[in-house]
């Protein structure tokens, strides 16, 4: 009879383990879904010059900083205000890509990584630009809500291809 007992504990306690390793990756996923789902309204919000996915999705704080290939925003009005909004008239054919999104959660604290691509064309001068590189997003969960902190952004311009050389 003890020995009935100890399995049937024991395969309580597996079934246990089981179902919190399901709904621990089930809950991973979602949180994964959710995350990259505000890049890419991020993403939206810079190619239209539209702060609003910034001021829905980021977690405006006093200490804030938005850093971008060596600058800074410091506050999210600072970084709608004087970066995301202006470049609509500063550029044309802004397309921004992130790509490879890989997303890491610790608890109430996640980071996403991604590739970014930048194609534009400078309004004055007509000077193209087409960076590569990647970005960092820094989460903290609000709520039921994950909301951007923190961005670092870092690129470089994509070097044309030398032609083959021939004889």
């Amino acid at each position: 009879m003890n020995r009935i007992l100890v399995n049937k504990s024991k395969t309580i306690t597996c079934a246990c383990a089981i179902l919190i390793a399901a709904s621990t990756a089930q809950a991973q996923s979602s949180d994964a879904e959710e995350m990259t789902a505000i890049i890419q309204a991020i993403e939206y919000g810079w190619e239209q010059a539209d702060g609003a996915p910034f001021r829905e999705h980021f977690l405006d704080f006093d200490g804030a900083r938005y850093v971008e290939s060596g600058g800074q925003n410091v506050g999210l009005s600072d970084l709608i205000d004087h970066h995301v909004e202006p470049e609509g008239d500063a550029l044309d054919g802004l397309e921004l890509n992130f790509s490879n999104i890989e997303t890491h959660v610790e608890g109430q604290f996640a980071w996403a990584i991604a590739d970014v691509e930048v194609i534009a064309v400078i309004k004055s001068g007509g000077r193209k630009i087409h960076n590569r590189g990647y970005e960092t997003f820094l989460f903290r969960r609000v709520g039921n809500e994950w909301k951007v902190v923190h961005t670092h952004s870092s690129s470089r311009p994509v070097k044309a291809k030398e032609p083959e050389h021939k004889h």
